[in-house]
């Protein structure tokens, strides 16, 4: 099994900052929420029997899937919710694991934004969270995501709360600063990483 560091943080966070550092040191980074989009793309199995479960209008023009539409139609049903995530879980970690298990660096970064919601740190060697003040994380959503400060507020009331995931970490990268600073950061725990990784490797030989 690959030596397995699970990358979280709140949204906002920078997340993608750090995981594209690590990558920039070539290290295999698996995203769960690329992996999210991809098994809903249009000819995958999933897509069909979504559509045929909310019906032709869950669908654009184009046969992609309208996350808009489907995102109200679970936020008002907890059921409907239920039933997706019972769908959509079991393939997103089929081919999160076959990623994984594929990866070519001494150890891979699998970047999880609901890693302490959905209790999968069990799942990684390592937990590596990204941490900011709210004030940040507030502007910076606010800023990407063109919405309101009340809108930023309840997406960040919805997530886990900031001292649920530092207690879940085993490392944390404050990333309240400029994002040059980040790279010393990822710098230092890579080559833990590597050591961690190499032990692990190492133990399960013997």
């Amino acid at each position: 099994m690959v030596y397995t560091v699970a990358l979280t943080g709140g949204i906002g966070s920078g997340k993608s900052t750090v995981a594209d550092n690590f990558s920039r040191l070539g290290i295999t980074v698996v995203d769960a929420d690329i992996i999210a989009r991809q098994v809903v793309e249009p000819g995958q199995s999933a897509l069909n029997i979504i559509s045929e479960h909310f019906g032709p209008e869950i669908l654009f023009q184009d046969g992609t899937l309208n996350r808009r539409v489907l995102r109200e139609r679970i936020f008002s049903s907890p059921a409907e919710k239920q039933w997706l995530n019972a769908l959509l879980h079991p393939l997103i970690h089929q081919r999160t694991q076959t990623e994984i298990n594929q990866a070519l660096s001494p150890y891979v970064l699998w970047v999880v934004p609901l890693l302490v919601e959905n209790n999968l740190q069990q799942k990684a060697d390592r937990v590596l969270v990204v941490d900011v003040s709210p004030e940040v994380q507030i502007a910076r959503t606010i800023a990407r995501d063109k919405v309101s400060r009340e809108h930023a507020q309840q997406i960040i009331a919805a997530q886990a709360t900031r001292e649920a995931r530092l207690n879940a970490a085993d490392d944390v990268i404050n990333n309240d600063g400029a994002p040059e600073k980040v790279a010393a950061h990822v710098d230092r725990l890579h080559r833990q990483y590597l050591e961690l990784a190499s032990q692990a490797a190492q133990q399960e030989n013997e």
